[in-house]
């Protein structure tokens, strides 16, 4: 008996058995958490889902230190982690209804993909092309740009620079796990209590990130998947959304990254003018001459803490002057 159509939450689009989702998941869980209702449903519909696991979640220590009871984490402990985590993902999918043939790691560095952007990104993109052109998704659930965890937000500039030149883009509906959605406008996806218990499944096969992490796993896990449609995202500012501390500038880089490749900066040596009200925006001369354009304010100091303070923002050039603007941002400055 064939399918009948699924009916989608309001702006998203109708699930049948010519939905195609891909699911870009940075670590082994967010596919459980951000998507997991969505993934099911898409399934119950009779369409395709593929996840595209971007990193093993090797680098993972305070929980492998616990579970493991060692103090000293090296290559093999990290390799042996990575393993765990994936096989913990695999039983996930099948309790969200996903074949083993639906994952496809990419084997990226856990807390890396910052480095893999800015440093290779050609390669990089070049590899998550061939990931859409191979699967041809007509949906992509993707982590926002304003998640605070930097292989989130790293994640979604690749994905955005990949689709560059597709024929048909897919649709994009971006999800968020860390930090907040400041003013964006969400999508919610309802469930039904069947749905929901699988959910809380899937998030059980996870086991070593519910040993130090449980009630936060759980709280993530269990609030309503919401999505942003990236299409419908709109102008907000024309000036970088940060303003740093002067004291702190001599230690912070900014990078801008467009289709034709990544440009760097101390901030000090950067490109920046000042506007009337004292922020301050980027000159032509840093390039960002193409569309889609990002930037991203980091520091060089070393911190325990892992979550990006300044993160990401989406750039746009302004026709009249060729500078880039902000064309979406909610971070804080």
């Amino acid at each position: 008996m064939a399918l009948m159509p699924t009916a989608a939450p309001a702006g998203l689009p109708t699930f049948s058995a010519h939905t195609r989702l891909l699911v870009v998941a940075p670590h082994p869980d967010d596919e459980t958490i951000a998507t997991g209702l969505l993934i099911q449903q898409v399934r119950e519909a009779g369409g395709e889902v593929n996840i595209m696991l971007l990193t093993a979640g090797d680098n993972n220590p305070w929980p492998q230190r616990w579970l493991e009871r060692r103090l000293r984490i090296g290559s093999p402990d990290r390799q042996r982690w990575a393993q765990r985590r994936c096989a913990e993902m695999r039983q996930a999918l099948e309790r969200l209804g996903l074949s083993q043939a639906s994952l496809r790691p990419l084997g990226w560095p856990d807390l890396g993909l910052s480095s893999v952007l800015l440093r290779s990104t050609g390669d990089a993109v070049a590899a998550i092309t061939q990931e859409i052109d191979r699967f041809t998704p007509d949906l992509i659930a993707l982590p926002s740009l304003l998640d605070r965890h930097p292989d989130h937000g790293a994640a979604h500039v690749l994905v955005r620079l990949a689709l560059v030149g597709q024929a048909a883009s897919p649709a994009l509906y971006t999800y968020l796990v860390h930090g907040k959605p400041g003013k964006a406008v969400f999508l919610e996806v309802p469930a039904t209590q069947a749905q929901i218990a699988n959910k809380r499944e899937a998030l059980l096969a996870h086991r070593s990130q519910l040993a130090l992490s449980g009630g936060r796993m759980r709280r993530l896990a269990d609030r309503p998947e919401r999505y942003i449609d990236a299409c419908q995202s709109s102008p907000a500012a024309v000036v970088l959304p940060w303003q740093p501390p002067r004291w702190l500038r001599p230690w912070l880089r900014l990078s801008v990254v467009d289709p034709t490749g990544t440009r760097g900066w101390a901030w000090p040596d950067a490109p920046l003018e000042r506007t009337r009200d004292g922020r301050f925006r980027l000159s032509s001369s840093a390039g960002g001459q193409t569309a889609p354009c990002f930037a991203r304010l980091s520091s060089d100091l070393p911190s325990p803490w892992i979550f990006d303070h300044w993160g990401w923002c989406e750039l746009q050039v302004d026709p009249a002057t060729g500078d880039a603007v902000v064309a979406w941002s909610d971070r804080a400055s």
